[in-house]
């Protein structure tokens, strides 16, 4: 069984996953809008990435027998600047949210409770494949500046 205090932090959990899932959504209308396709598509998938993250820490608590809860779910931003700006901010969010993740171990730890700590293990693996897919974008722009974005945007395109 998952104690109050690890239930009430997952659900915080779910909500947060939501928020970057609408993070997300609001990146991708704004690459969409501001003429990159690729990129807007790219976004769309992290989106629909993120409402999986919620959905899967929401059916393990069904599993152990707890409620997950969706609580409010906070606007997000809707202007991301330049292209490597808007990847820059990518990066920071997967590093924040790692940060969550880590905190999440560390309390299931603290509660003694073994089953939680081992599934969240895959979402801090997982997290290690966010940020580093964040940082090659990042560096992918940088590297091929204003004139390489369109080649950027064909690559993030291809993205399943």
């Amino acid at each position: 069984m998952v104690t109050e205090k690890l239930l009430k932090a997952i659900n915080g959990q779910i909500t947060a996953e939501m928020w970057s899932a609408n993070l997300y959504l609001a990146m991708s209308f704004h690459a969409a809008h501001k003429g990159w396709p690729g990129m807007a598509h790219w976004l769309e998938r992290q989106w629909r990435e993120e409402n999986g993250h919620a959905c899967r820490l929401a059916a393990y608590l069904l599993q152990r027998g707890a409620k997950p809860v969706v609580d409010k779910v906070d606007v997000v931003p809707n202007d991301f600047g330049t292209p490597l700006e808007m990847f820059t901010q990518v990066y920071r969010h997967e590093c924040r949210v790692s940060k969550m993740i880590e905190a999440l171990v560390e309390l299931a730890a603290e509660e003694k409770d073994l089953p939680t700590q081992d599934f969240l293990w895959g979402f801090v693996r997982e997290q290690v494949e966010e940020e580093a897919a964040a940082m090659g974008i990042m560096e992918l722009m940088a590297h091929a500046g204003e004139s390489g974005l369109l080649y950027a945007d064909a690559r993030l395109g291809k993205r399943e």
